[in-house]
């Protein structure tokens, strides 16, 4: 890939579910390599079918999706997945939750063993590998979840509302989390939220989805410096200005 180009585009993906539910029209997006977006909109405006697209979980009715200039036709190693449901395996331990992706690489026992500590290490959890989920909170839960995705390596994590079934307090200590580790990391983010407050938060760019049907109704550039403080004039003017947005979405959504 040259210096430059994006490491995501959407190229005017639509998408149809039967009977005749159009969830995507006519979507287009360039996202470039190690950028923050986060997908934003009310429920049923597509969010979460478009990151299935990237994924290659869902096919395109029209239109398609490139990464580092490839064509996605399937899932792939290079896109790591976290969902707001953590999906563990409850018979295995953190550790070797996190080791799975690498077992069936066929990594040998030690070196998968030292990538899951890596990756334990990188989410705070250093000292809980051991646990099983039954024993962990919905916060270390989900701090499992998404060292397995990084254990795969991966050059683009995309996270469906991981944080939405967190209680308020937990949700933003792993905003900040995630923050640490995205800087950390440097991987392409496109993460899916309905909350505003944590979109401007998390976000280097907002792409603010419109329903009825699912497209694109306005792309937000944040430029608001990291660590951001939520009381400042800046955060919440560009909260007030999406809330609008968001809100005539909603009010769309009421009148049909």
């Amino acid at each position: 890939m040259s210096t430059g180009a994006p490491k995501i585009v959407v190229e005017r993906v639509s998408k149809t579910y039967e009977p005749d539910v159009l969830a995507l029209t006519e979507v287009g997006l360039a996202l470039a390599e190690n950028s923050f977006t986060c997908l934003l909109g009310p429920s049923g405006c597509g969010k979460s079918t478009l990151l299935n697209v990237i994924a290659g979980f869902v096919e395109p009715t029209t239109g398609r999706v490139l990464v580092d200039g490839r064509e996605v036709t399937g899932p792939g190693a290079d896109r790591g997945v976290v969902f707001q449901e953590y999906a563990l395996f409850p018979w295995r331990t953190a550790a070797e939750n996190v080791e799975f992706g690498p077992m069936i690489q066929g990594l040998p026992r030690a070196e998968r063993r030292g990538v899951a500590e890596r990756y334990l290490a990188l989410v705070g959890l250093a000292e809980h590998g051991a646990k099983y989920p039954a024993e962990l909170s919905g916060g270390m839960k989900q701090r499992v979840a998404i060292a397995r995705a990084l254990a795969n390596h991966p050059s683009v994590l995309l996270m469906d509302e991981p944080f939405g079934a967190l209680d308020a307090q937990t949700r933003e200590v792993m905003q900040e989390e995630l923050l640490r580790i995205w800087q950390q990391e440097r991987k392409t983010v496109v993460f899916v939220t309905h909350s505003i407050s944590e979109a401007v938060f998390l976000a280097d760019r907002i792409v603010v989805m419109g329903t009825r049907p699912g497209r694109i109704k306005e792309v937000a550039d944040v430029a608001l410096e990291h660590p951001r403080e939520r009381s400042s004039p800046g955060f919440v003017a560009l909260e007030r200005t999406l809330k609008s947005l968001v809100r005539e979405e909603v009010a769309r959504l009421g009148i049909a």
